[in-house]
């Protein structure tokens, strides 16, 4: 090569443009979305050569983009996703496995994660992602009027719960109730059903499971504490506020989850900030269940920076970070050495938290979930205003429950006969 060519080929190395940073999309939702760039600042720090662009998504829109951008091949390295979306998302092939990635993290540990949570992200034995924060529904009660009615401590199993809630009934006054179970809530009646021993769906989630005896039992007791006058033929809408209902005692009884405990705080007035507590759900023989909720973080299969999306949720993996995120959301972390900072350990209102993650449960892990819900609402609803009885309805849910799995039970039959 000539001086002349040499020279020339150094120019024009040394005006080409340098390389560009790796840009990690990250996709999350609601006050996740508004706080989680304050957690990848120290990412990005580290890894100098990445750049973290969130994009804040509003939760009542989420699913539909997710969706969309399935379709259009526009789809985030990251994303938060509510755990009942990941069978959907993993049946479409969306999401990468993560299995492999898990096994060779010690970022990751999967025994320092609550079984129930961890066991959400498991689709057909494949793992698709990993818990961000927990959500569970438990009681939230009056513990003054529990005390008027004679107990000192809140219920354990359904043979205590009953006879507290007919005694708070009892307790003289305006007009009240022991326990509010809105009518436009399928949770209340989910997390009762939950406590059977047998699943809530059955032949590997292609038929529907609610004549079984334990949900027909967890019905039976849901339809009682209306029929009984122990709770309001009422939806949230039809009540002033739940907060200042609450506080006045319409109702001593609450079935709700953990961002509560904030809203609880600022809303409850100061006379009554000793008078209120939570407490694990109570089951028909002991210490009962509830659903493994919340969120959790997948890499999308399409993603070209696999090794960066994981690497960013091995740190909001971190006990440090999951500990900061619930400082600036109230989100429950699901790693249990998350919960050793003392502003979780030693709040008794979390403590009951953390005593129910250890028996919580994950909901059918089919695509179709979402919708059978939406029939939990509607039937109990029916329920309620006497229109069908415990057998009538537990039937009912199997039908539409049947109806929504056809496709699904036609899909893995003709799997089978390849």
């Amino acid at each position: 090569m000539t001086p002349r060519w040499t020279v020339m080929l150094g120019l024009l190395c040394s005006c080409s443009a340098p390389s560009e940073k790796v840009v990690l999309e990250l996709w999350a939702m609601g006050r996740e979305g508004e706080v989680v760039s304050e957690l990848t600042a120290g990412f990005e720090a580290s890894h100098p050569g990445v750049r973290v662009h969130v994009q804040q998504i509003p939760f009542q829109s989420a699913h539909e983009k997710l969706l969309t951008a399935f379709v259009g091949d526009a789809t985030p390295d990251v994303a938060q996703l509510g755990n009942t979306w990941i069978p959907e998302l993993a049946v479409l092939g969306a999401l990468a496995p993560l299995d492999g990635r898990v096994a060779s993290s010690r970022a990751v540990p999967r025994d320092d994660y609550f079984p129930g949570i961890w066991a959400t992200n498991v689709v057909d034995g494949t793992l698709y992602g990993i818990p961000w924060y927990v959500d569970a529904r438990l009681l939230f009660y009056r513990t003054d009027l529990l005390a008027r009615a004679g107990y000192d401590h809140p219920p354990r199993s359904w043979g205590e719960w009953m006879p507290m809630l007919e005694a708070i009934k009892r307790l003289p006054g305006p007009e009240h109730y022991s326990i509010f179970l809105p009518l436009n809530e399928f949770e209340p009646l989910l997390v009762l059903g939950l406590q059977a021993e047998e699943p809530l769906l059955r032949e590997g989630g292609r038929l529907g499971n609610f004549r079984s005896p334990g949900f027909r039992r967890s019905l039976a007791l849901y339809l009682r504490m209306f029929e009984e006058g122990l709770a309001p033929r009422a939806t949230n809408t039809q009540i002033a506020n739940a907060h200042h209902e609450f506080a006045r005692g319409y109702f001593s009884f609450y079935i709700t989850g953990p961002w509560q405990i904030g809203e609880f705080k600022r809303r409850l007035p100061a006379e009554l900030q000793d008078s209120w507590a939570t407490a694990p759900m109570p089951g028909p023989e002991g210490p009962g269940a509830s659903s493994a909720g919340g969120s959790s973080l997948v890499v999308f299969k399409r993603s070209k920076h696999q090794d960066a999306a994981w690497q960013l949720i091995e740190l909001l993996s971190s006990p440090e970070a999951q500990r900061r995120f619930y400082g600036l959301t109230g989100n429950l972390p699901p790693r249990r050495t998350s919960w050793e900072d003392p502003a979780l350990r030693d709040d008794p209102r979390a403590a009951a938290f953390l005593d129910q993650l250890e028996r919580v449960k994950p909901l059918p892990q089919v695509p179709e979930w979402e919708r059978i819900a939406t029939q939990l609402l509607l039937v109990g609803e029916q329920a309620v205003h006497g229109k069908l009885s415990v057998d009538a309805a537990a039937e009912e849910l199997d039908a539409r429950a049947d109806r929504i799995l056809e496709k699904r039970r036609w899909m893995l039959s003709r799997e089978a006969r390849r």
